[in-house]
């Protein structure tokens, strides 16, 4: 009688774990498709950003490396919509003007990425001397707003962003 019964729980369990790896299977290419179109999509945000002209210098914040192919991932949320996470890198630790970047990154991608989208944008884990109190004003619709009333700042911010020629 035991064995019966382990006998049949055998060649029970052997029919589940057929059909399950048949659904793996038919479920690999759709994974592989979505890790592409992520990768394809985290390419395209980067081809926007790394045009950015830094604020105080004539440079582009890509040949400055603040920003860089690995600090963009882009992960899908629902069916086509994306998570958008950048990780900037400022020149130095103290820099004055880590916010105003953000901020630059922010706005072109809000009027650039062709695709729907969420954005977080943060500076690097230890890039900064007080980078949670940035991260925390460059993720807050309502300060990135007020900052773009100021006309003073909105010039700053558009002559960064601004495509080259």
């Amino acid at each position: 009688m035991l064995s019966l019964g382990l006998l049949w729980r055998a060649l029970a369990g052997g029919g589940h774990e057929e059909k399950r790896k048949e659904k793996e299977d038919k479920e690999k290419p759709l994974r592989s498709r979505a890790k592409a179109m992520e990768q394809e999509r985290a390419l395209e945000v980067y081809d926007i950003i790394r045009t950015i002209r830094d604020p105080e210098k004539p440079n582009t914040l890509e040949e400055l490396d603040v920003v860089t192919e690995s600090c963009v991932e882009v992960h899908e949320t629902s069916e086509d919509e994306y998570l958008v996470t950048i990780r900037f890198t400022p020149t130095v630790p103290h820099c004055s003007l880590a916010t105003l970047i953000g901020l630059c990154l922010r706005i072109k991608l809000q009027r650039c990425l062709p695709f729907k989208h969420k954005l977080e944008i943060f500076i690097s884990e230890g890039a900064h001397s007080i980078e949670e109190d940035i991260n925390k004003q460059i993720n807050d619709k309502e300060r990135v707003a007020a900052a773009m009333e100021n006309p003073n700042l909105r010039e700053i911010v558009e002559q960064c962003v601004l495509e080259p020629d």
